[in-house]
Order: C-alpha cells, then sequence, then structure tokens
C-alpha cells in the first residue's frame, strides 16, 4: 500500500523529529515542530495506521512512536534533500589535508579522522585495492635462514609486506639481484599484470628459482588481499554518545563488530560496486551492525573505481547529512589522489 501526502509528510516529521530529540514522537510535538495544519486527534489516527502499516512502532504504552527500519527505507528513498557542505564543514576537512599529504595512505587515514570529527559517527575508509596500482619497488631482506621479508611498494603509496620461505642456499647477495630485476623489470606494471611478466620473463632466467617465485608470488599476493591492513577506522567511540548504546552490552557488541576489520572490508569491498549505498539495520550482514545505519561512497581516480569509505551510526542518523559530507569527500578525494596516480 502506497501512503497517501498525509500520511507521507506526517512519517517524515516524526523521523525528522526522532533524529534529533532519540524519544519516541507523540502527535502533539510533531504538530508543533513540523507546522502540520492537522488536528492532534486526526494525526494520532495516522499514526496508527503508519504503525499498522510497519513504518512505526510503540515501545511503551501511552507513549510516542519512533520510526522502524522500513521507515527509515522509504525516508532514504524518496525523502533525501542533497546540499553542499557548508563553509566551516569544508575548512575543517580541508584543515585535515593540509600539510599531511605524503602518500595516499597517509590521505585516507586523515579521511577516516576527518568524517569521524565532522558527523561525531564512526568512520570506515578501505585502502584502494592493489590490483589497480602500479609496483614501484620490490625488496627482499633476509631474516634469518630460509627466512626473507618481501616488501612490495606501490605508485599510491602502498606497502605491503609478507614473511617468506627462500632455498637455504639463496644468499643476501642473490636476494638483493632478484630485488633489482623483479623491480627493474615490472616497474610501472600493474599488480595485476606483475605475476604474469615475473613467470615468463624472469622464470626463464632463473631456472632454477622457478618454484621460489611462485611462492614468493603467492605470498606478495596473499597479503596484498588482506582486508585487516586495508581498513582504516576512526571514531568508534563516537556512538557511545548516543542513547541507543547506553546498554553496555550493546555497546560492546558494537565495538567488537567494527574492531573486525576483515568483516569490515568485505562490507566496503562489497559496496565499492556502487556509487552510494545505506543499509539500514536488519538490512546489514553483520549481526553486530543490525542496530546501525552503514552510509558508503565509493571513490574514484581518473573515472575508475579505486577504493569505498563509509559512515557507521545509528538508524536515526542524519542522513542528509552524511550523504552530504560523503559527497564532499567524495570530490576532494578525487582531486587529491589524482596528484598520485597517472594514467598509462
Amino acid at each position: 500500500m502506497e501512503l497517501d501526502q498525509r500520511k507521507f509528510q506526517i512519517l517524515r516529521a516524526i523521523i525528522d523529529e526522532y533524529i534529533l530529540s532519540a524519544a519516541p514522537v507523540g502527535s502533539k510535538a510533531i504538530r508543533q515542530s513540523a507546522e502540520l495544519n492537522w488536528s492532534p486527534a486526526t494525526i494520532r489516527n495516522e499514526m496508527a495506521d503508519l504503525e499498522a502499516l510497519g513504518y512505526l512502532a510503540q515501545p511503551h504504552t501511552s507513549a510516542g512512536r519512533i520510526p522502524s527500519d522500513k521507515a527509515y527505507r522509504l525516508y532514504v528513498d524518496q525523502m533525501l534533500k542533497r546540499a553542499e557542505l557548508d563553509n566551516n564543514e569544508k575548512k575543517l576537512l580541508n584543515s585535515y589535508y593540509r600539510n599531511r599529504i605524503d602518500g595516499i595512505e597517509s590521505v585516507l587515514r586523515s579521511t577516516a579522522q576527518a568524517l569521524s570529527e565532522i558527523t561525531h559517527y564512526t568512520a570506515v575508509v578501505m585502502m584502494p585495492d592493489m590490483a589497480v596500482n602500479r609496483l614501484r619497488h620490490l625488496q627482499l631482506v633476509p631474516l634469518s635462514e630460509g627466512k626473507a621479508l618481501a616488501v612490495v611498494v606501490t605508485d599510491a603509496g602502498v606497502a605491503r609486506d609478507a614473511v617468506i620461505d627462500i632455498p637455504a642456499d639463496m644468499t643476501p647477495d642473490e636476494l638483493e639481484n632478484l630485488s633489482r630485476t623483479i623491480t627493474q623489470r615490472c616497474y610501472n606494471c600493474r599488480m595485476t599484470t606483475v605475476a604474469e611478466r615475473l613467470t615468463d620473463e624472469i622464470a626463464r632466467e632463473l631456472h632454477l628459482r622457478g618454484d621460489f617465485l611462485k611462492t614468493l608470488l603467492a605470498r606478495v599476493d596473499e597479503s596484498s588481499q588482506s582486508g585487516t591492513s586495508m581498513v582504516e577506522l576512526s571514531g568508534a567511540r563516537n556512538m557511545l554518545r548516543y542513547p541507543e548504546y547506553n546498554d553496555v552490552n550493546k555497546a560492546k557488541t558494537f565495538l567488537a563488530t567494527v574492531e573486525q576489520r576483515d568483516a569490515i572490508y568485505q562490507m566496503l569491498k562489497k559496496a565499492s560496486t556502487m556509487e552510494f549505498t545505506i543499509t539500514i539495520g536488519s538490512e546489514n550482514e553483520q549481526e553486530g551492525l543490525q542496530d546501525c545505519s552503514v552510509v558508503t561512497a565509493t571513490y574514484r581516480v581518473n573515472d575508475a573505481p579505486f577504493g569505498t569509505f563509509g559512515i557507521i551510526g545509528p538508524t536515526r542518523m542524519d542522513y542528509n547529512r552524511v550523504i552530504n559530507v560523503l559527497q564532499g569527500v567524495q570530490q576532494n578525494l578525487a582531486s587529491i589522489l589524482q596528484t598520485f596516480l597517472k594514467e598509462d
């Protein structure tokens, strides 16, 4: 059943009021705040209908109503109004980037900090996928007998490392020579093509080290795909200021969930195919986020998706403001990241 205009207006007024107050909303409160012309009795009847339709819930007898996940879904799909960041928000955002531009990872860490401070929610940022990066340097560092550290640095300033097994008779000089050869042959290659080039070109020259090269490639690839090291989190404890998280067990569950970086990485990775996503309450797959809403945006370089960032907040979050902030950050990131990356 579609809502008529009156129900639609009343529902919107309830959601707007509940976002501000975090308290169940009654007919008198929304009539005053939204300047609705209908009588309190008419509004109460409409609220009862909205409850029957699943848009509102009444947490206590004789109390006002609160919006359901279904109501928030309608709200974000049909009621949001987009706007730009105000001047103070733009200044705050720019202050995080000023003098912090010494690599993409530092820019993205600053992005997470800026998002959490501006919105007062929890911010998550996915580091760029290694697959779209270009190799700048690979270094094999001897550690102990039979072990070495493989360090990969890309054009995005992203570094990944992995401990690998090496042949017992492989010398430090040989490791240095192999590091130099791989770097020279694969410099500026997309990470997705490095393995193929190493296998085809270098393996033929280093017949006795073919198995080692396969091991090296497998470990570097495994390290680069690790979600744990590819998620920056900021402002997790911001959620504790909201009354929804006064319950200690609920707060602990939320904090434990966002600390599971692999799960957060998978969530952001899934969202990276879309410009914006909004998942509300029970729509979230992670059990610890089913009392939250998650809003994400994809950031791009040269019109290609490069990573995802987002905000986690209570379901009554200020969706308009969050989306406006994400749009502003999205534009800033596109401009800043362009200075680090070049097309072929």
